[in-house]
């Protein structure tokens, strides 16, 4: 089964103007374009393309033709609650300014947080709600422009390094600093990288005595022509000027800042503390909605609650380097939810469940065991399962995105 799907793009307001229509050879809308869904998720699910006109979304056909649309082996391990899903998403996502400061539960913890807030009767469509299923969020993200984003805690040496000189450069500039010095004493006196972190989170987020003052001051120095000249500390501005007075501002000094070039990926597992901050992009993830969201945002923030989520451990860059499938480009992370392709020459794809393909340049044609698809630029293909084996050939400099199961 091949059958064509499509979607409007998300208006957020942190959205590029142009990046997901100049990608996908569409006229821009005139506002901001954030993110495009191709899934079946309830939040957006979808719609089937018929050369009559839309009928109906992927959501409704999986539901209706479950064991067709998703294969028995999917089926028996991708079900919930006795219904049928689709377990990943894939996006074409575009921001012109930062997302939020945010992190993905565990399989657990969304599962023990949608429970609770379902016994305290929150509604699920609630802006106040966290958890909107039962599911985990881990997710990728390959560059097809330039690419900004924070994520994942650096060593806290590292991070006090950039600290002082921010403090040094206030002091040379004779601006105050004394609440940055709070800060950097707790970095520098807690007995663990892991304690530390979480001591400098807790009291950045949750509004601590003088964290007002200390964003404030972390501005004003990292404006200062000397400061200017740093790199390291231009993301104070970066964020300042998008979220003044966020305490984001801070905690952004203790995070990795990662200039992705088109064709590298990041992934983020459950924990990991991020922002995109700007860049046009396919993102794959587990089919949730589950945000937990600390700052950079207008939307709903629960401190102690992302507390509970984030992993404090600090970590490497996540860069996720990509294997070969023949000629294809293969992004696997170590969850069994989602891979990704890429595909710029003629490949092959043994499919153990369903797809989606979606063609950003160029043209391509698309073989499996029963039917042919013709995709040119900017359309997109949803894949049973039982079209077994999918033959890609792309053509005038075509370009695929597949997204499939990692099982």
């Amino acid at each position: 089964m091949f059958v064509r799907i499509d979607n409007v793009p998300r208006d957020y307001a942190w959205g590029s103007l142009h990046g997901i229509a100049d990608l996908l050879g569409r006229p821009a809308s005139g506002g901001p374009q954030a993110e495009l869904w191709l899934g079946a998720h309830p939040g957006s699910p979808s719609f089937l393309v018929h050369p009559t006109g839309e009928e109906g979304t992927l959501a409704e056909l999986i539901a209706d033709e479950p064991a067709q649309t998703l294969g028995a082996d999917w089926l028996a391990e991708s079900s919930y609650d006795g219904a049928p899903r689709l377990g990943f998403l894939l996006k074409v996502l575009s921001a012109a300014s930062p997302l939020s400061l945010q992190a993905h539960p565990s399989s657990e913890q969304a599962q023990a947080g949608f429970d609770r807030e379902n016994e305290l009767g929150i509604p699920l469509d609630s802006p106040d709600r966290n958890y909107k299923d039962p599911f985990h969020k881990p997710e990728l993200i390959y560059a097809l422009t330039p690419f900004d984003a924070l994520c994942g805690f650096r060593d806290v040496s590292t991070s006090l390094a950039v600290l002082d000189r921010l403090i040094a450069t206030g002091r040379a500039e004779v601006l105050p600093h004394d609440e940055l010095d709070v800060l950097r004493a707790i970095l520098h006196d807690a007995v663990s990288e892991e304690s530390a972190l979480r001591a400098a989170v807790g009291l950045l987020l949750g509004g601590g005595e003088g964290v007002e003052e200390m964003v404030a001051q972390a501005t004003a120095i990292a404006r200062t022509p000397k400061a200017e000249g740093m790199p390291e500390l231009g993301i104070v501005r970066v964020i300042a000027d998008a979220y003044p007075g966020d305490p984001g501002i801070v905690l952004a000094l203790l995070l990795h800042r990662v200039a992705l070039d088109p064709g590298q990926a990041l992934y983020l597992p459950a924990g990991n503390i991020h922002a995109y901050l700007k860049g046009t992009g396919i993102e794959l993830m587990a089919a949730s909605d589950n945000v937990l969201r600390g700052g950079l945002t207008p939307k709903h923030i629960d401190v102690p609650e992302l507390l509970r989520v984030l992993d404090f451990t600090p970590v490497p860059a996540p860069l996720l380097a990509p294997a070969r499938l023949g000629s294809a480009q293969v992004f696997s992370p170590d969850v069994p939810d989602f891979r990704l392709l890429h595909v710029t020459a003629d490949a092959e794809l043994e499919l153990r469940g369903p797809a989606i393909v979606l063609c950003t340049a160029g043209a391509a044609s698309i073989t499996g065991a029963e039917h042919t698809q013709e995709l040119s630029r900017g359309e997109a293909v949803f894949v049973s399962p039982d079209e077994a084996r999918l033959r890609m050939a792309p053509t005038d400099g075509g370009v695929l995105f597949v997204a499939t199961g990692n099982r």
